[in-house]
């Protein structure tokens, strides 16, 4: 009898991990993920030093910063990374909260394998868990219109705590709110917010309190001459997107001199149709020019003859911001720049700061474009602020494009597990346990939020139970001004968007669940090396 021929359909240096193996793994991998933020989560949390490989500092406790500055190489924990990525694009806020959900869900999850639940059915119960979760928090969710200017500054106090920028939340709060107005735009009654129009400048120097709103554009540039005027009142702006120049040849191009007199005149040239530039654009009655590209030397000194102030190689978001605060019209011709492609502005002016420059340019009539000037003592607490007012931005705006707030300090997710789980008696079937497992896992905000604070997460999770039997809204106040941890937080004004919740329950139950139906991990190498990347079969490290 012929031996059997072993069949090989893998590469030599290809890793195989099959079954429960890659379940176990993949959930270790993504709970780690979560373990490492968790600690970051609520009022209390603590922040976290990344050096990356030059020695630069990062201090933070902002979920998606963390996760991306730790270059994560796992394959599974890179889709814990996603989840943060997509909360932040979507959202602006609610990072953590996403990552430590989906670590809770896989965690439970695992529990249930180890208890001979197939995963498919624990997929099927954590979707259908999802669903009415979602149905729940519309149900749970408090009505909120643009004119509530006080629950709006509530919204990002609340995401601004427990970050660097607590401090001043008060201020900040007012500024968040002050800009968010000003940018908002109604569509057949529906609210938009584009948070590209609020413009984020930083300055080392002074302190988080000086931190102000600008009602027009701060650039980070300075004037292109000295004898040009440092203040410009009222400004009429012209906007190139076309330098001022003279254009060299595109190809190769000899130009032949034989008198002294020919390269005077070729010189003469030039320098006439710069300075017919810079007249076209006096005419206008420009009085300031922001210029995308280069302005040459001789249009320089043209431009300060006039008595006109510009400023050169501006990015072209800040172009289009300036064009959206002062209504002009950006130009790429300026043969056909005229009067009315100009914006208007109170004053332009360039000011200085011990060595650096600004040109701050205010005043704008009805701006759809403003600047919030971020003010820190040193770089990394400016870095950190900027962070934190990106969130609490985030959150103004999710709540007011869905017109939609919950109640925060772990009331809503409390509140939302106690109705999964009256949910989960009306379903036959193994799905209920999975649906329990779903209810069990939103608890670990509330429970982590003590955690954090120093209190006992048991007492904390248990007296929160017993109230929600009467008070939908109790959930925890762990501010220095409360007397005591549980609170109704709706009164305490401690409220967030209804936009962050949903979207943190939907991408961590569909990465919980994706990350449950793998049972085969394969690392293939391309090359005849061994497979780059992690050694997959082992715990994951960072």
């Amino acid at each position: 009898m012929t031996e059997k021929q072993p069949v090989y359909i893998l590469p030599e240096n290809a890793q195989r991990i099959l079954g429960r193996d890659a379940q176990r793994l993949n959930i270790l991998a993504a709970k780690l993920v979560a373990d490492t933020v968790k600690s970051t989560l609520g009022p209390k949390g603590m922040d976290k030093m990344l050096v990356d490989t030059l020695g630069d500092i990062t201090v933070t406790n902002d979920g998606v910063t963390i996760l991306e500055e730790m270059q994560i190489e796992h394959p599974a924990a890179k889709m814990m990374v996603e989840i943060a990525k997509t909360q932040e694009d979507e959202v602006g806020d609610g990072t953590t909260t996403a990552v430590v959900l989906a670590g809770k869900l896989l965690e439970n999850a695992e529990k249930l394998l180890d208890e001979g639940l197939h995963a498919s059915v624990i997929a099927k119960g954590y979707r259908m868990a999802e669903e009415k979760a979602e149905q729940i928090l519309d149900e749970l969710s408090i009505n909120i219109d643009e004119n509530n200017t006080e629950l709006l500054k509530k919204i990002a106090m609340t995401a601004m705590t427990g970050k660097g920028a607590e401090a001043a939340k008060q201020k900040l709060a007012e500024v968040i709110v002050n800009a968010v107005s000003k940018v908002m735009e109604k569509d057949n009654g529906k609210i938009k917010v584009d948070l590209d129009n609020i413009k984020l400048e930083k300055r080392k120097g002074k302190g988080i309190e000086d931190t102000e709103l600008v009602e027009g554009i701060v650039i980070d540039k300075e004037k292109v001459h000295g004898a040009m005027p440092s203040v410009v009142k009222n400004a009429r702006i012209a906007l190139l997107d076309a330098a001022l120049e003279i254009k060299s040849p595109e190809t190769d191009t000899k130009i032949q001199v034989t008198s002294p007199d020919q390269l005077q005149a070729f010189i003469e040239q030039e320098e006439k149709m710069l300075k017919d530039m810079v007249e076209k654009i006096a005419k206008t009655g420009a009085n300031v020019v922001l210029c995308q590209k280069g302005i040459d030397d001789i249009a320089q000194y043209y431009l300060a003859k006039h008595n006109i102030l510009a400023v050169r190689r501006i990015k072209k978001s800040d172009m289009e911001k300036i064009a959206k605060a002062t209504n002009a019209r950006i130009v790429s011709n300026i043969n056909e720049l005229s009067e009315n492609d100009l914006g208007y502005a109170d004053k332009v002016e360039e000011v200085k700061e011990g060595e650096e420059a600004m040109i701050y340019i205010t005043g704008c009539k009805n701006p759809k474009a403003v600047t919030i000037l971020i003010r820190g003592g040193t770089e990394h607490v400016a870095d950190e602020l900027e962070r934190a007012i990106k969130d609490g931005l985030g959150d103004v705006a999710a709540a007011l494009q869905l017109g939609k707030i919950v109640p925060g300090g772990g009331a809503v997710e409390i509140e939302l597990a106690k109705k999964l789980r009256e949910y989960g008696q009306t379903i036959k079937g193994r799905h209920q346990l999975a649906i329990n497992a779903f209810a069990d896992a939103l608890e670990v905000i509330p429970r982590v939020l003590a955690e954090n604070a120093g209190l006992d997460p048991i007492d904390i999770i248990t007296e929160l139970k017993a109230k929600h039997e009467s008070e939908p809204t109790a959930g925890l106040d762990l501010s220095e001004e409360s007397n005591t941890p549980i609170v109704d937080v709706v009164q305490a004004g401690i409220v967030e968007p209804t936009k962050i919740k949903l979207q943190a329950i939907k991408s961590a139950s569909e990465v919980a669940t994706m990350i449950l139906r793998i049972d085969d991990v394969i690392a293939a190498s391309s090359t005849g090396e061994k497979t780059s990347g992690p050694n997959i079969g082992e715990t994951p490290e960072y």
